[in-house]
């Protein structure tokens, strides 16, 4: 058995009537894409900000690598290792792809030749961008691309992806999935939060389901 690169134990999170997470329990291990599956109000968003440093749980612990670690925010979560790619982007649209992500990274990341790097990496995993184009001229497409770059720029061991489809034409759909097929063949783990199950069969590993605030089921996707 591989160890788990990301184990949840014991996660519980109460907002004023809603239990949003009771209890839960989760393992992620190196290069595999994890489906996190459930309804609306199920739990999910939750989850994931509380392993991206957004939120706090009231109980239970993370492990990093077989370490307990305390995720205190998502700069910390960036130095651990951890992108996340949000559902809704955080980009200026009167600033260019380079200037975006010079924004959301680390000084020391944002220096040197970064609009080479950009090239290289959006070109190495199949996402071209070009670094001078001002982000209000691109599709819908091309900006998530922004944000998938940007994650892989800090070298990340795990990225969570927050319905990452739901804006996207079929073709952009099937090079995304290029893509997260190759980071998970460089050993990149993924958790990809999705409603849509033959999505799910047709990229992810393993699959956690809740419903309730709670896990329900493990499952293997493709079965």
């Amino acid at each position: 058995m591989t160890e788990p690169r990301l184990e949840l134990k014991g996660i519980t999170k109460q907002f004023p009537g809603v239990l949003a997470n009771n209890n839960v329990d989760l393992k992620i291990i190196p290069g595999e894409i994890h489906a996190l599956l459930g309804e609306n109000g199920a739990g999910k968003s939750t989850l994931v900000k509380f392993i991206y440093g957004v939120q706090k749980a009231d109980a239970g612990v993370i492990l990093w690598e077989g370490q307990e670690v305390k995720v205190a925010n998502p700069n910390a979560a960036r130095k651990l290792g951890i992108g996340m790619v949000f559902q809704h982007f955080s980009l200026f649209d009167a600033m260019t792809v380079e200037e975006n992500i010079a924004v959301g990274i680390s000084p020391e990341l944002a220096q040197g030749d970064l609009a080479r790097n950009i090239s290289d990496v959006s070109e190495q995993y199949g996402l071209p961008l070009n670094p001078t184009r001002y982000v209000n001229s691109l599709s819908v497409g091309e900006r998530q691309r922004i944000e998938v770059v940007r994650c892989l720029l800090q070298n990340p061991r795990l990225l969570i992806m927050d319905e990452p489809t739901s804006v996207l034409t079929p073709q952009e759909v099937r090079e995304l999935f290029k893509t997260l097929r190759r980071l998970s063949e460089e050993g990149i783990s993924i958790l990809y939060i999705s409603h849509k199950l033959q999505e799910i069969k047709e990229l992810c590993h393993t699959a956690t389901i809740m419903r309730m605030g709670e896990v329900v089921a493990n499952c293997i996707p493709e079965n």
